[in-house]
């Protein structure tokens, strides 16, 4: 299924208004599985810096990176096998985060300056979305501030982060669900569960 069959045209069209806002060096906020998440241009510093203050997180630790599907990716991450690209996909669309080596093609501002980015392709549809229409993967980090709760309904956003957002999607949270598991993808090694 694709994000297009997921997400009715009323929340699609959203999607599409906030993707330009995106593009434009916006920030905006969008339910994921579990928690709502702040995302921009990776390739915007302004966008990534106003990400970064809002959290009150140092730029050192790097971001998520998320997309459409593994395509949107592909580009920007180094040469794996067809076995480890198997490993990566068969959980997503979903609440799993790999991190794996990147090609360097990816600014210093996301990945922390380090040799690998964690990237996943969420199982919401609106995440999707956004990615879908802005045309390219998003910087993806919890709606909170560094060492605060993550966000879990739209109201919270609003409330608490609203004054510094550029828009805020429709939707809500799974049912349940929890932040995403972060995995090193070539040796299993467990970040987060």
């Amino acid at each position: 299924m694709t994000a297009e069959t997921l997400l009715p045209k009323a929340l699609d069209f959203t999607a599409r208004q906030l993707g330009k806002r995106l593009l434009a060096g916006g920030v905006v906020a969008y339910p994921t599985e579990g928690v709502w998440g702040l995302g921009c241009d990776p390739w915007n510093p302004e966008a990534v810096g106003r990400i970064l203050s809002i959290k009150e997180r140092p730029v050192d630790k790097g971001l998520i990176i998320i997309a459409a599907d593994y395509e949107q990716l592909a580009p920007f991450l180094a040469p794996l096998s067809s076995d480890l690209v198997y490993r990566m996909t068969e959980r997503w669309p979903g609440p799993f985060t790999w991190v794996v080596e990147h090609n360097g093609s990816l600014p210093a501002w996301v990945t922390g300056s380090r040799p690998t980015i964690a990237v996943r392709v969420p199982g919401h549809p609106m995440a999707r979305a956004l990615c879908r229409h802005a045309g390219m993967p998003l910087v993806s980090t919890s709606a909170n501030r560094s060492g605060k709760p993550a966000l879990t309904d739209r109201l919270q956003v609003a409330l608490k982060l609203g004054a510094e957002l550029d828009g805020i999607a429709p939707g809500k949270t799974f049912p349940g669900a929890q932040p995403s598991q972060i995995r090193d993808l070539l040796t299993g090694e467990l970040f987060r569960a």
